[in-house]
């Protein structure tokens, strides 16, 4: 049996991201972030879209890796901060640790980010937004311009499609 594992949403971050740290032996580099997404639903009474008072918090982390092309976590580090919405692609991942204060078994699902939309979210440098504001951020990701990555910065390139698909330049927010 053939198995699948991709996970995609939109969410926002719950504070700034970490710092990049570079893990030993392999000189990748990881990025962790959290984000908050929750879920619409109709009322039955007033027939009007309300959101979930109670959002989900999803750990994820991001990785740079020397020789490959995408450097997702370098996106997310220097263009994201707390309270910007994000559109991320990736697989689900199962951790288990032993807690070091009480020794008992710990473990937590986590998202490994594979590719990164930036929807925009207020004042950044080369100023407005873009992508979709505050106002539309139950709306679907903007249009992408063709491949599988989103916003690719030119020092940045973040999908495997072909050349003519990276960005011209323009930050687009």
């Amino acid at each position: 049996m053939a198995t699948f594992n991709k996970v995609i949403l939109m969410g926002r971050l719950t504070d700034n991201p970490e710092a990049p740290r570079t893990l030993p032996n392999s000189g990748s580099t990881v990025v962790k972030f959290r984000i908050a997404v929750g879920r619409s639903k109709k009322n039955p009474q007033t027939g009007q879209w309300e959101n979930d008072p109670n959002p989900l918090y999803i750990d994820c982390e991001a990785f740079d890796y020397p020789d490959a092309k995408r450097k997702v976590g370098n996106v997310i580090s220097q263009y994201v901060k707390k309270g910007d919405p994000i559109f991320i692609e990736g697989r689900l991942q199962y951790d288990q640790w032993d807690d070091k204060t009480t020794g008992q078994k710990r473990s937590k699902h986590k998202v490994v980010v594979e590719s990164v939309e930036l929807l925009g979210g207020g004042n950044r440098q080369g100023g407005g937004t873009g992508g979709g504001g505050d106002d539309d951020f139950g709306a679907p990701p903007p249009a992408r311009s063709g491949g599988r990555g989103g916003f690719t910065p030119p020092s940045a390139p973040m999908n495997d499609g072909p050349a003519d698909d990276q960005s011209n330049g323009d930050i687009p927010f």
